[in-house]
């Protein structure tokens, strides 16, 4: 039998290729909302981040969010969502231990 495919994203921050499951997803919504998706099945514009904290303040820096969700975030949204990725990340980590690595 074939080995499934695994999807690959590339970190808005430092430029990464990893699998799907071990980024983060941000995304934009149809009613303009900019949220983290650890689900990543929400419908809008998503950019990935890898799970760590100096991936997403890169991100802020060079303004990577901007232009892969194809709209101005403003600093009030980047400090939210730096409240939101730091209240996730742990949980997000968990999530990824859980899971059974196929091989």
């Amino acid at each position: 039998m074939k080995p499934r495919k695994i999807p690959l994203r590339k970190c808005v921050a430092c430029q990464e290729m990893k699998a799907k499951k071990e980024l983060i997803r941000v995304v934009r919504t149809p009613d303009e909302q900019i949220l983290i998706d650890l689900s990543g099945k929400k419908s809008g514009r998503g950019a990935y981040l890898c799970g760590k904290a100096s991936c997403f303040k890169l991100a802020k820096k060079s303004k990577a969010l901007d232009r892969a969700l194809k709209q101005a975030v403003s600093p009030d949204i980047y400090d939210q969502l730096e409240q939101d990725f730091i209240r996730v990340e742990d949980e997000f980590h968990a999530l990824k231990e859980l899971e059974p690595e196929d091989e």
